[in-house]
């Protein structure tokens, strides 16, 4: 019994990594608001994510699984940041592919900056909306002639240059905190995302529309949703326990808002904003009193849709659908 408890703290003590990993692929959703026809660029955008993750994700590291022991030194004794240590790279050497190591270092080097340019377009877009809404600063809701938002952009620079404190003697422990307040943190969103298309879903059927009034609908619908968010309050727990019990370590505070800094952090948030907004709101909006038509958009002025926006298949259209899976 005790050796199958450890079996499962060292499975849920890399949720946090995982999550830090996965993270990002909400920003289809958010990119949505901006997109001249979402009607079209949503649905292909969630299914081309998909396909990537299965592909470049899952496959890719099934393969590594197969050529890179478990229980590598280099992959042992890596520090959070050491790049070195990258299981792919350790992946080639061993499988005694010459050059392909520094190549691939440089393919990661792209992939951070391609990260890094997403999380500025996400962060912005969501501080400018706080600013809208009342719930940050009214210097967030400034946009020059372009459209893009400036005092969000340097506030995102300024947290950004975090990024150098790498550098000093403990980096690996500034990164440790940085990374369980990041990676835990997308659990939160996840969980509150599937949550809130719960919701609009209840709300949208209790005001008496239809589904063939959505121009985009999700897949599994409302069933996925429920699914994703029971998921996330799992390994929200499951790391919560771990934080508090770690393997092989006794229970200390330190240990666990290593691990666990996000729970609190957005726990003092909301109450936070709460108490300051006296309840605004309140703790649970009803189906029929939802507002579901402020920033509302029509596509009058597009050309309509059949059946919600897709194409008849056939056998001819299989390579074209498979090549805009992935581009």
């Amino acid at each position: 019994m005790h050796q199958e408890l450890r079996r499962l703290q060292g499975f849920a003590s890399v949720f946090v990594t995982a999550a830090f990993a996965f993270g990002g692929t909400e920003l289809v959703g958010l990119a949505a608001a901006e997109a001249s026809d979402p009607r079209k660029s949503l649905p292909k955008a969630t299914k081309q994510v998909f396909w990537r993750i299965a592909t470049f994700y899952v496959l890719s590291l099934f393969i590594v699984g197969l050529i890179l022991p478990s229980d590598n030194e280099d992959l042992l004794g890596a520090s959070g940041a050491d790049t070195k240590a990258s299981p792919f790279v350790l992946a080639i050497q061993l499988a005694g592919v010459k050059g392909l190591p520094s190549v691939f270092n440089a393919v990661i080097t792209i992939s951070v900056l391609s990260v890094a340019n997403s999380c500025t377009y996400g962060s912005t877009r969501t501080m400018q909306a706080l600013g809208l809404r009342g719930m940050g600063p009214k210097f967030l809701t400034y946009i020059d002639k372009k459209g893009r938002p400036l005092w969000c952009v340097l506030i995102q620079i300024a947290f950004g240059l975090l990024a150098f404190i790498g550098e000093a003697g403990n980096g690996s422990t500034v990164f440790t905190w940085l990374l369980s307040l990041s990676g835990l943190s997308y659990f939160f969103v996840w969980g509150s995302i599937c949550l809130s298309h719960v919701r609009f879903r209840a709300g949208w059927k209790a005001q008496g529309h239809s589904l063939d009034e959505l121009p985009y609908r999700a897949s599994f619908g409302v069933v996925g949703s429920m699914i994703g968010f029971i998921l996330a309050c799992i390994a929200l727990i499951a790391t919560f326990y771990v934080s508090l019990f770690p393997i092989g370590a006794p229970t200390k505070a330190e240990t666990f808002f290593e691990s666990y800094l996000a729970g609190p952090v957005v726990v003092t948030l909301y109450l936070g904003w709460k108490i300051y907004s006296r309840g605004k709101g309140g703790l649970f909006v009803r189906a029929s009193h939802m507002d579901l038509l402020t920033g509302l958009r029509t596509f009058d002025h597009l050309d309509p849709l059949n059946d919600n926006g897709r194409r008849k298949k056939s056998l001819a259209s299989v390579p074209k659908r498979m090549l805009h899976a992935f581009v």
